[in-house]
């Protein structure tokens, strides 16, 4: 006999099996409507009294959790490589979450933050919606945001500086003598999709080239969009003889696409890609691309965090992590030791609201 409920009477009451009870019970990551049957259960019979109230109290689970667009991109592998010995360091364990980028999803994650299933959230979303804002700002545990945020947004926030990185890849295109530089670009609905558009316009502008519509086709970030995108760009424009690509996924389909169509990268159309992902210098041929600090990134998040769980109150810190140019075979047309042409190599903090 017990004196009080169980696990199983608390599985029994809230119409769900012993192991989603013990994984709620235990700070697990678990979907959010069983996580509120179960609560309620518990409260309900008086469970919340011993173990569920002394998590409560110590208002402490050890854990964070980092929610991202896409678990097999090597962007977000990345980061997590930095991410989990930062935190494991300090006595935390990582909760990985992939939310698809659906809004609904990523909204839902940030307010599961009041069900206190971990102490902390970094978040990478590819879209940031009024409703994302809305929710940020009642957020009921720190967060972190990898990627940029309005002005005026009062969370920690890490970024990249894709703009500089796009200027980069065209620069050096334009030093190799092509002029007519295609861009495959991701949905411009996204932060990087909006960024990279406008960057590729701006660098265009600053070489003195023309911007034609002609020359764009807007995919999604995956090696089959990209091959889709790229196939439809190279239709429409046969003579165009660079392509910038939004993410290293998108130009190895863009490759795949010249490849079969007899096209040689680069004498005929050279490639650079954006991310420099473990696929960039493991393809054929080696693909350049420009670095946006994807581990950097991942690794000033997690401090950024601590630090915000060890003093609540300071001000929100902006942390930019500068790109870099790795030139490969894709441009230059042999397999070189990889050459690097960056900005300030340091990532820059500065206080205050996000901007």
């Amino acid at each position: 006999m017990t004196d009080g409920p169980t696990i199983n009477t608390i599985a029994a009451r809230a119409g769900v099996s012993i192991a989603s009870v013990s994984r709620v019970l235990n700070g697990l990551p678990t979907r959010q409507e069983t996580v509120r049957k179960v609560m309620a259960a518990a409260e309900e019979l008086g469970y919340v009294r011993n173990a569920v109230a002394r998590s409560l109290k110590s208002r402490r689970t050890h854990q964070v959790a980092f929610a991202m667009a896409d678990i097999g991109n090597p962007v977000y592998l990345a980061m997590v490589r930095q991410i989990q010995p930062v935190l494991k360091a300090a006595g935390y364990r990582l909760v990985l979450h992939s939310t698809d980028a659906i809004a609904a999803d990523e909204i839902d994650v940030l307010r599961s933050l009041g069900e206190r299933y971990v102490d902390g959230l970094i978040m990478s979303p590819l879209r940031v919606t009024d409703e994302h804002l809305r929710t940020l700002a009642a957020a009921r545990a720190p967060v972190v945001i990898i990627g940029s945020v309005p002005d005026g947004t009062r969370v920690d926030n890490v970024r990249a500086d894709s703009r500089t990185g796009v200027r980069l890849a065209l620069d050096h295109l334009h030093q190799l003598g092509r002029r007519r530089i295609g861009l495959v670009n991701g949905p411009l609905d996204t932060v990087p999709g909006a960024s990279r558009g406008a960057a590729y316009a701006e660098a265009l502008g600053a070489l003195g080239l023309p911007y034609d519509e002609d020359l764009v086709e807007i995919g999604d970030f995956y090696r089959q969009e990209g091959a889709r995108a790229a196939a439809a760009l190279l239709t429409r424009r046969p003579d165009v003889d660079a392509l910038m690509c939004a993410n290293d996924l998108i130009a190895l389909g863009a490759v795949d696409v010249l490849r079969a169509s007899g096209r040689r990268v680069p004498a005929d159309v050279a490639v650079v890609g954006m991310d420099d992902t473990d696929l960039a210098a493991a393809s054929w041929p080696s693909l350049t691309s420009v670095s946006l600090g994807s581990a950097e990134r991942g690794k000033a998040a997690a401090e950024l965090l601590l630090d915000r769980l060890l003093n609540g109150e300071r001000e929100p810190r902006v942390v930019t992590v500068p790109p870099r140019l790795l030139v490969r075979a894709s441009t230059s047309g042999r397999e070189p030791t990889p050459q690097y042409t960056a900005v300030p190599s340091e990532p820059r903090t500065t206080d205050g609201a996000a901007g």
